[in-house]
C-alpha cells in the first residue's frame, strides 16, 4: 500500500475509533473501457455504483483467494489519491447467463442488461486471452456489492 493511502487508512481507524492493527484488505481502483478519468469513482462516491463483477478464472489461474464480505479497501483515483474506503457486503458467484438487470443497475455501469452483456462479453473474451481462459455463457463471474464507509 502506498504511504498515503496508508495514511488515509489510519486516519479512518482513528476517525472511527478503532484499533489500530484493524488490517485493511488493500488499494482499488475502478477503471472500465468507455469511461474517462475517475468516471467510474465519481459514480461510487455518487453512490450510483455499489458493485462490480470480476471474472472468477482470474482468481483461479492466479492462485488468489476470493475477497469476502467486510473486507475494506481505500480507493484511489487515477491520480492514486485516495478518495473514500468501500466495505464489501457481498461477495458471490454468478453464471454470466444469469446475471440481472439489477445487478447491472448496482454496477451503475449500463442500463440494459443487453447492452452490459455485450459489453462484458467482449471485456471477457480479451482478458480470457491474456490470462488463459474460454468464453462461454455459463463462465463465473464474482459479484462484489460494497457501501462506503468513508
Amino acid at each position: 500500500m502506498t504511504a498515503e493511502a496508508a495514511s488515509y487508512w489510519q486516519k479512518f481507524l482513528q476517525k472511527r475509533g478503532y484499533n489500530s492493527d484493524k488490517c485493511c484488505a488493500g488499494e482499488m481502483s475502478f477503471e472500465a473501457e468507455g469511461f474517462f478519468g475517475d468516471e467510474l469513482l465519481a459514480l461510487v462516491l455518487t453512490g450510483k455504483k455499489t458493485a462490480f463483477f470480476s471474472s472468477y478464472a482470474s482468481y483461479i489461474i492466479d492462485n488468489e483467494e476470493l475477497p469476502s464480505s467486510g473486507e475494506r479497501y481505500v480507493v484511489l483515483d487515477r491520480s492514486g489519491s485516495p478518495r473514500c474506503i468501500i466495505e464489501l457486503t457481498s461477495v458471490r458467484i454468478v453464471p454470466f447467463c444469469e446475471v440481472t438487470r439489477e445487478m447491472v443497475i448496482a454496477e451503475g455501469e449500463d442500463e440494459s442488461l443487453e447492452a452490459w452483456r455485450e459489453k462484458e462479453k467482449g471485456y471477457l473474451e480479451d482478458e480470457g486471452e491474456i490470462v488463459g481462459f474460454a468464453f462461454a455463457e455459463d463462465i463465473k463471474l464474482v459479484f462484489h456489492e460494497f457501501r462506503i464507509v468513508n
